[in-house]
């Protein structure tokens, strides 16, 4: 313990900056344990399509959505689902409804405001579209 406290008080700075990683990771992690929407592989995904007409929403840019998609993904940019531009899902609330992203980074959000929209099972692509296509499976090209 005497050799703890001497460390803190010779690197100040590196302790804090540990401790605060430390409480970013604790928060991070009981963020992810209690969120309502939950990461889910490639397998997941083309297994809730088939058997439980699952709905891809798709939140890339159109430019990025028209180089290549999954087959029958509805294109939805964060600021639509922000806004509450949902129209076009609102027939789908008690569907399974899968948010991807380019990375698996930027779906979680979109997700969360899917939830509290009413969506009663709402996931997100673990490693987003680049994830798909780095296990050469179909994507839709246009539209």
């Amino acid at each position: 313990m005497e050799q703890v406290m001497q460390f803190v008080s010779n690197h100040p700075v590196l302790s804090i900056a540990w401790v605060g990683l430390l409480v970013a990771v604790i928060f991070m992690t009981l963020k992810t344990a209690t969120s309502k929407v939950k990461d889910i592989s490639n397998s997941d995904l083309t297994r809730l399509i088939n058997s439980e007409d699952a709905v891809v929403v798709d939140t890339r840019t159109i430019d990025e959505f028209r180089k290549g998609h999954i087959v029958g993904a509805i294109n939805l940019t964060p600021t639509d689902i922000k806004n509450g531009t949902l129209a076009v899902l609102d027939k789908h609330k008690d569907r399974p409804v899968i948010v991807l992203c380019a990375n698996g980074t930027s779906s979680k959000e979109p997700a969360e405001a899917l939830v509290k929209e009413g969506f009663t099972q709402v996931f997100t692509l673990k490693n987003g579209l680049s994830g798909w296509s780095g296990e050469n499976l179909p994507l839709v090209r246009g539209k």
